[in-house]
Order: C-alpha cells, then structure tokens, then sequence
C-alpha cells in the first residue's frame, strides 16, 4: 500500500509530505514523493529528508517548462508501474490541470480543492472533503477507484519537519510524450512586498471604502501591522482597483490575522478566509454577514474607526 503527493510549487510539496506521511502512517502504508522536470536531481535530494519513504525521480528533456501532456504521462507512467493506492496532488493552476488528464488516462476518480482528508475507518479509502455551494456547505467524497486522485490547495495542511532520515531515490526511465506547444519564453509575475497569500496580517477592502484614493488609510493600518491590503471581489474585478481579490474565486488566505473594512460578508469572500486565525470586522451595518464569522466587531464609520486604529498603534508603537 502506497500514497504518493505531487506538486510543482515547493512549499505546496512540503505541505502535502506533511499530510501524506500522517496517512501513511495510519494506514501503514508507504509514503512516496514524485519529482519531475529535467535537472531536477538536487530536488529530489532535498525533498528525501522531509519524510518521504521514497522518492520517485524522473528527468527528462521534455519536462524541461511546464506542458500539460508530458508531466501526465511521465506521471500515468509511474503509477502504471507501481500501482498506487492514492495520488495527493497540489491545487494550483497545474496541479488541477494535471490530475484531472491523469484521471482520464487511468480512468479512475478525481476530487479537486480538498479542504480535507481522513481515512474511512471501514474501507480503508481516502475521505475527502470540498466546499460545496458557494461555500456554504461540506461534501465528503470519495472515490471507488484506484489509484484515489485528489487536489489540495496551499495552506491547506502544515508543512512537513526535515528530518535525519533520508528516504531511498529512484530515479524512473519512463515515456514522456512530446510537448504539443512550445514555451517561447518564461517570465516569473514580479511581486512587491509578500504576497496575499503568504502574509500573516491581511486588510482588506470591501464595498464601504468609497473612493480608490482611500485605500491610503488601510496601508497605513497594513504597514503599521506589518500586513498587506486585498480587496473584496466587486472592487478589484467590478471596479479594476487590482488585478485579485480575497475570496473563493480569487485568493484564499489564512493569516493570524484578517481585518474586513467596509466587508459585507459574501458567502464567497467568507468561504476565502474562514481559515484566518482571527477575523475582526469593521462595518457601519450591524446586520452585516461578516459578523457572523468575526473573533471581533466593531460596529461603526470606518471612516473614524480606521483612523483611530491607527492612531491608537502609533501610540502604542511610540
């Protein structure tokens, strides 16, 4: 019995370890981690401290830039060789992408943006848990099928400890299909400052800021914090105040702490941040939704409260 995890983003990885080797451990089953790309062997080296039992490397020319096809066959390949019993995979853009075309080759079952995993007591599978409804509900799924393919997204689960104990490498000669587009070039996004996603204190703006030039007051809030300022879907996709937002069809976050400006609480917006250690709220409207969810209220202007926040932190810092 074996669970493999696979992801291209390399804290996602370490995340699903964590999670796999709690599974494997379970249902005493071996934890094995897949490394794909070409000149990728330092990464497997790294990744056999971090509690995998083995981990399977397969360097290859056409892995060289991402391309759907490849990465599905180099993967469909392993798994036909060793039969796995479940396949962990990272919810990103490629790693939906991926598991769903490897589902389809082994014709098998796929469940995507898994909040959740355990083991059914009885049968031994793999239960799986995703949002349903806007995020309104829980659904438990799983899948009759094996290999079992499933998605998580980032900071879904902790990340996996190095440890002493270095899992065995071995290093797979299987058929890589031929990339069907070419990548002409490749240019990493530019970030300034940490991103929504990895920021431990989020300020975000809702549908009571009124103008884009207010904003100000929510950085000075965010600096003073040591955060970063998002934005409700309406702002930044209705009105182009930025290019994401916070919430289940934008970014999910889950920082120790979430502050909502002028938030109403859509069940969408709330469904991207229910995982923040502490939620405080500051809206005019008592009856607002966001409040519901909320550590803490506070029931007011946030054209007076915000400022006071940040008066009473710069007082505080002094």
């Amino acid at each position: 019995m074996s669970i493999w995890v696979y992801s291209e983003n390399p804290d996602l990885m370490l995340e699903l370890l964590g999670k796999g080797r709690e599974l494997a451990n379970q249902l005493g089953a071996e934890l094995g981690a897949i490394v794909l790309g070409q000149g990728v062997a330092s990464k497997a080296e790294e990744l056999a401290y971090y509690g995998p039992d083995k981990v399977y490397l397969v360097d290859h020319p056409n892995l060289a830039t991402f391309t759907a096809e490849p990465y599905t066959s180099a993967l469909a390949g392993l798994a036909n060789k060793y039969k796995p019993d479940a396949i962990l995979l990272g919810a990103t853009k490629r790693g939906n992408e991926v598991a769903a075309r490897l589902a389809a080759k082994l014709n098998v079952g796929c469940v995507t943006n898994c909040t959740g995993v355990s083991i059914d007591p009885d049968t031994k599978l793999l239960l799986l848990n995703r949002l349903v409804y806007g995020g309104t509900a829980i659904s438990t799924q799983r899948c009759k099928t094996k290999p079992q393919i499933a998605t998580i997204p980032p900071r879904t689960f902790e990340k996996a400890s190095k440890t002493d104990r270095k899992a065995e490498i071995i290093k797979e000669d299987v058929a890589v299909e031929e990339p069907k587009i070419k990548v002409l070039e490749f240019k990493k996004k530019e970030f300034k400052g940490v991103r929504l996603e990895e920021a431990e204190v989020v300020i975000v703006a809702g549908r009571g800021v009124k103008k884009k030039e207010d904003v100000v007051m929510l950085e000075e809030l965010a600096n003073l914090l040591g955060g970063v300022v998002g934005y409700t879907r309406p702002l930044a996709f209705d009105l182009k105040w930025a290019d994401q937002w916070v919430g289940m069809s934008g970014v999910v976050v889950k920082p120790k702490l979430y502050i909502g400006v002028g938030v109403s609480g859509a069940i969408q917006h709330v469904a991207g941040i229910r995982d923040s250690k502490i939620i405080v709220a500051i809206n005019s409207d008592p009856d607002a939704p966001i409040f519901k969810v909320a550590d803490y209220g506070i029931v007011g202007d946030l054209y007076a409260v915000v400022p006071e926040l940040v008066k009473a932190l710069k007082a505080k810092a002094k």
